[in-house]
């Protein structure tokens, strides 16, 4: 079995079979010492995809920052909506593993981590395992104009993801936990977490809509929304630990450049 190839490894409708296979091959053990000695981000040749406006405080939030712009009724409007919001959040070489810097905007004045369950999915749409996504946002972008909205998306090191692939051939569980803390000189400065369960659209739903008229040769990753959205008074700044964890994934611990 070619474990060199990650494209090929995690492009797999039936992942979870030949990770249990390999495991009770033994054909893992000779790769403990390199797992120990440096997590990368779980990502090859995939595009990294997003969704927004899956959660009411994410709806709010949004009407919140472009409310002087005007701009608020499409967030409620796409809450509503039949079709989701989605769009191309990055390419492999703007995504930061564990432990990696992730970025804010030189020109933005108002930045937040959106902390997302992230869907892990094959060529054939179809959903193999999770990981945790940092959706790193300029709010003061996004809010001056909607159309702005790639220019506050879409960076050097504007995600991260990690620390890990939770392969599973279940649905997560509705209760399943999305935790929040972010650290200023070792002192929390934002903490909060809140439940899959306040997700507007289902996984299924946004994969259907990511796919719609797009193939993806080596599968896709899909961050599926925030629910967790800082005061209007927090921004990040250089420095700031972003700490998010979700049941059965794990941690994903990212500092800001």
């Amino acid at each position: 079995m070619d474990m060199t190839d990650w494209d090929e490894f995690i492009n797999d409708d039936n992942l979870l079979e030949k990770i249990n296979t390999l495991l009770a091959s033994g054909g893992a053990k000779k790769r403990e010492a390199i797992i120990e000695s440096e997590i990368l981000a779980p990502v090859g040749s995939q595009e990294l995809w997003a969704c927004g406006v899956t959660y009411l405080r994410s709806k709010v939030g949004r009407q919140e920052e472009s409310k002087e712009a005007g701009g608020g009724d499409f967030y409620a409007r796409v809450y509503d909506a039949e079709r989701p919001e989605v769009f191309f959040k990055a390419t492999p070489n703007r995504i930061v593993g564990p432990n990696e810097k992730v970025k804010i905007r030189k020109d933005s004045t108002w930045d937040v981590p959106e902390p997302e369950l992230t869907l892990v999915v094959t060529s054939s749409g179809k959903i193999v395992g999770y990981t945790i996504g940092n959706d790193m946002s300029s709010r003061s972008i996004e809010g001056e104009n909607p159309l702005y909205l790639p220019q506050a998306k879409t960076y050097d090191a504007c995600a991260a993801l990690g620390p890990c692939l939770y392969v599973t051939d279940k649905a997560l569980s509705s209760n399943t936990n999305i935790h929040l803390a972010i650290r200023r000189n070792k002192t929390v400065m934002f903490e909060d977490q809140i439940e899959i369960s306040q997700m507007k659209r289902t996984p299924e739903e946004l994969v259907s809509f990511v796919f719609r008229e797009c193939s993806f040769p080596y599968g896709c990753f899909i961050m599926t929304g925030t629910g967790i959205v800082p005061g209007n008074d927090f921004t990040l700044q250089s420095g700031d630990e972003i700490s998010i964890a979700i049941d059965n994934i794990g941690k994903l611990v990212n500092v800001v450049a």
